[in-house]
C-alpha cells in the first residue's frame, strides 16, 4: 500500500483551488467587518442599500479581493497538510483527536475584475464584473480512522468493518455582470437592489452516499496451510473433519457496497476510462478548452431604516438565483452496485465431504477472491477510482444549480454625532453541504469619509478564537473577519481593495 492516501474528494478540492484560483484557499465575496463602515463602498456587497459617502472606481482585479478558508474542526495547517498530501497526516493521534464525526470545509473566492459606483441625485448606481467561487466539502471521521488503521495495522482489512459514507464535495465557479441601484426614499428609509447576469465557469457535485465494507477472511498463513496437499490429507481425511472445515469456510465473508454520484459541468474536464475498463480511471483538465459552461441570473435586495436618529436597522438577501448548465458541458457518473459480495457458502459448496482433494480448489478460489477484495479496498488512494468504479453515462438534459444565497440582518447605534457606532450583524450563507451562520459584533470609528476603522468579533466560525479589523485610509482598504492567530486557526481570511473616489458626495436632501 503506497503512502499517498490522499482522499479522492480532498484531492479534487486541491486541484480545483489551483485551477480556479491559482493561489492559497480563499472565502466569500463580502467582509462582515466592513458592514457598518460608512466611508467604504465594500459594504454594498452585503447590502445594496448601504450606499457609501462618495462614488468610486475600483482598480481592475485588485480593487476588491477577498480570501478565506474555514472548517468546523480542522485548523488551517491541517487543511494545508491534507491538500498537500503531507507525510501520513492521518496517523497523527492529535489530528484524529481534533476531528468531529462530520467535518465541514468551506473555501470560497471572489474578486472584482471591474467595478464602479456613482451618485445621480438620490440614486446610487453601481456596476461590476466579478469572479465568484464556492467550494464546500464534508469529510467524516470514520474515513480518517479507516485511513489510519489500514495504513498502520497490517492485514487489518481481513477482519474489519468500516462505514465511510457521507463524503461530499461541491464546487461552483462563475463570472457575474451586475447592475445595482439604491435610492433614499426619505431621510429614514433607503432601499437597494442589484441584478446579475451569470456566466458559468463550472459546477461539480460529488456525493459518496454509501461506502461500506466488512470482512472476515483467513490469513495468508492459513491459506498456505490449506494449499499444502500433505497437510490436507493428514488432517482432513474423514467426512467429519471435512465437515468441520466447511463450517470454518462458511463463516468467511467480504462485502463492499458503493453508492456514489458525480455530476460535473466543466468545459475542459474529461473523465478518462482506461482501455478494457468501463469505469473512470482518471480525470484530465485541458485549460485550453475552458469556456462558458452555463448561463444564469441572480438578484440582491436590501433595505436600511432609521428607527431613531441614532438607531439603524437593515436587512438584505443576496444571490437569489441559479445557473443552468449546458447539456454538452455536463458529464455524469454513478456507482450503485453491490461492489463485492464474497460468501463462505460459495466455497463450502465446492467441497465434497467424501473427496479431500476438492478442498484445494475451494481454497484457491477463496484466495483469488480475497486478493481481489484486498486490491479494491487497499490500493493506492483510499477513495480512489478502483474502489468507487464510477461509470459514465450520457447527460439527457441540462442541469441547474442554485447560488449560495445569504440572509443578512444588522442593527447599529451611533454615538458622538454618528462618528462612533456599535453594531451587531447576523449572516446566514446557504452554502453546500450545510449553511454557515455567523454573529458579528463590531465597533466602528468613522471621523472622515477617507478614514474609517473597525474592530469586530465573530463568534461562531472561528470557535470564538479570533477577531476582525478593518481600515480605510484614502483609496486603500484592508480588512479581516478572522485574524490569523496560528497554524490551527479554524477560520482565516483577508480582504484588500484599492479604489479611486468618483463624483460628488451623497445627497442628504429629503424627497
Amino acid at each position: 500500500m503506497t503512502s499517498n492516501k490522499l482522499l479522492f474528494c480532498v484531492r479534487l478540492v486541491g486541484v480545483f483551488i489551483i485551477m480556479l484560483i491559482g493561489a492559497l484557499p480563499v472565502n466569500a465575496q463580502f467582509l462582515r467587518t466592513s458592514y457598518f463602515m460608512e466611508g467604504t463602498h465594500y459594504r454594498q456587497q452585503l447590502n445594496p442599500a448601504l450606499t457609501p459617502t462618495k462614488g468610486y472606481f475600483n482598480l481592475p482585479v485588485i480593487g476588491a479581493m477577498n480570501a478565506t478558508v474555514s472548517s468546523t474542526s480542522l485548523g488551517y495547517q491541517d487543511i494545508i497538510d491534507i491538500i498537500d498530501d503531507g507525510d501520513d497526516f492521518y496517523t497523527n493521534p492529535d489530528f484524529l483527536g481534533r476531528l468531529k464525526d462530520n467535518n465541514k470545509l468551506n473555501v470560497n473566492f471572489s474578486t472584482e475584475i471591474l467595478s464602479a459606483g456613482w451618485y445621480s441625485g438620490k440614486n446610487f448606481w453601481s456596476f461590476n464584473v466579478g469572479l465568484r467561487t464556492d467550494i464546500g466539502a464534508n469529510l467524516t471521521k470514520s474515513m480518517f480512522s479507516f485511513l489510519n488503521e489500514i495504513e498502520t495495522f497490517e492485514d487489518q482489512w481481513r477482519n474489519s468493518a468500516y462505514d465511510i459514507s457521507g463524503q461530499r464535495l461541491n464546487i461552483q465557479a462563475y463570472t457575474e455582470v451586475g447592475l445595482g441601484l439604491s435610492r433614499q426614499i426619505n431621510n429614514r428609509l433607503t432601499v437597494g437592489g442589484r441584478v446579475k447576469v451569470l456566466l458559468g465557469i463550472g459546477n461539480m457535485d460529488l456525493k459518496l452516499s454509501r461506502v461500506a465494507m466488512s470482512a472476515k477472511l483467513p490469513t495468508d498463513q492459513r491459506i498456505n496451510q490449506l494449499q499444502d496437499v500433505n497437510y490436507l490429507m493428514s488432517n482432513y481425511n474423514t467426512p467429519g473433519k471435512i465437515e468441520q472445515l466447511k463450517n470454518e469456510f462458511d463463516a468467511y465473508h467480504a462485502n463492499l457496497v458503493v453508492g456514489a454520484t458525480l455530476e460535473s459541468s466543466f468545459k475542459g474536464l474529461n473523465l478518462v476510462e482506461e482501455e478494457g475498463q468501463d469505469y473512470i480511471s482518471d480525470f484530465e483538465f485541458e485549460s485550453k478548452d475552458l469556456g462558458i459552461a452555463g448561463y444564469g441570473f441572480g438578484i440582491d435586495l436590501g433595505a436600511s431604516y432609521k428607527i431613531w436618529d441614532n438607531l439603524t436597522v437593515s436587512a438584505s438577501v443576496l444571490d437569489l438565483g441559479f445557473i443552468s448548465w449546458s447539456k454538452n458541458a455536463t458529464k455524469i457518473a454513478s456507482a450503485n452496485s453491490s461492489g463485492i459480495d464474497i460468501k463462505g457458502s460459495t466455497y463450502t459448496n465446492m467441497i465434497n465431504v467424501n473427496d479431500p482433494t476438492t478442498i484445494l480448489g475451494a481454497v484457491n478460489q477463496l484466495q483469488s477472491d480475497a486478493n481481489g477484495y484486498m486490491d479494491r479496498v487497499t490500493s493506492g488512494d483510499v477513495l480512489d477510482y478502483e474502489m468507487l468504479q464510477l461509470r459514465t453515462e450520457e447527460a439527457s438534459e441540462s442541469r441547474k444549480s442554485r447560488l449560495a444565497s445569504t440572509l443578512v440582518l444588522g442593527a447599529e447605534y451611533g454615538f458622538f454625532n454618528n462618528k462612533l457606532g456599535l453594531g451587531v450583524l447576523s449572516t446566514t450563507r446557504f452554502v453546500q453541504p450545510d449553511a454557515l451562520t455567523e454573529i458579528t459584533l463590531s465597533a466602528n470609528y468613522r471621523p472622515k469619509s477617507w478614514f474609517n476603522v473597525a474592530l469586530s468579533y465573530s463568534a461562531i466560525q472561528s470557535a470564538g478564537k479570533s477577531f476582525g479589523l478593518g481600515l480605510k485610509l484614502g483609496p486603500l482598504f484592508v480588512g479581516t473577519d478572522y485574524m490569523f492567530l496560528g497554524k490551527n486557526s479554524n477560520a482565516v481570511n483577508g480582504f484588500v481593495g484599492i479604489s479611486i473616489p468618483l463624483g460628488g458626495k451623497k445627497s442628504n436632501k429629503e424627497g
